[in-house]
């Protein structure tokens, strides 16, 4: 569903992601999942990163864009999968501060 309001198209919006300076130095950048809906379309961005050759992870309504080729490893195993509901809004009184 792209944003009508926007002045941006799709592709114009993709390309000033793709062109920052992080994308350029093989970085990582993060993205709203649903800005990415808004502005480029999910099939859109999905091209464009394997296009690119990159990869791309999900987590909490965030997008997660690793800029290079380079394989990704995870250095902790899955805990288990609460629900937000189960986890609750941390403070700081909750970890004894």
């Amino acid at each position: 569903m792209r944003n009508r309001l926007s002045p941006l198209t799709p592709e114009v919006w993709l390309n000033d992601i793709f062109s920052s300076k992080a994308v350029m130095q093989g970085a990582v950048i993060r993205r709203k999942a649903r800005d990415i809906e808004r502005f480029a379309g999910m099939d859109l961005f999905m091209r464009e990163i394997h296009r690119r050759g990159f990869r791309v992870a999900e987590n909490s309504g965030h997008f997660i864009i690793f800029c290079n080729r380079a394989p990704v490893s995870w250095l902790t195993d899955a805990p288990e999968t609460l629900s937000l509901k189960e986890s609750g809004s941390k403070s700081f009184k909750d970890f004894g501060v």
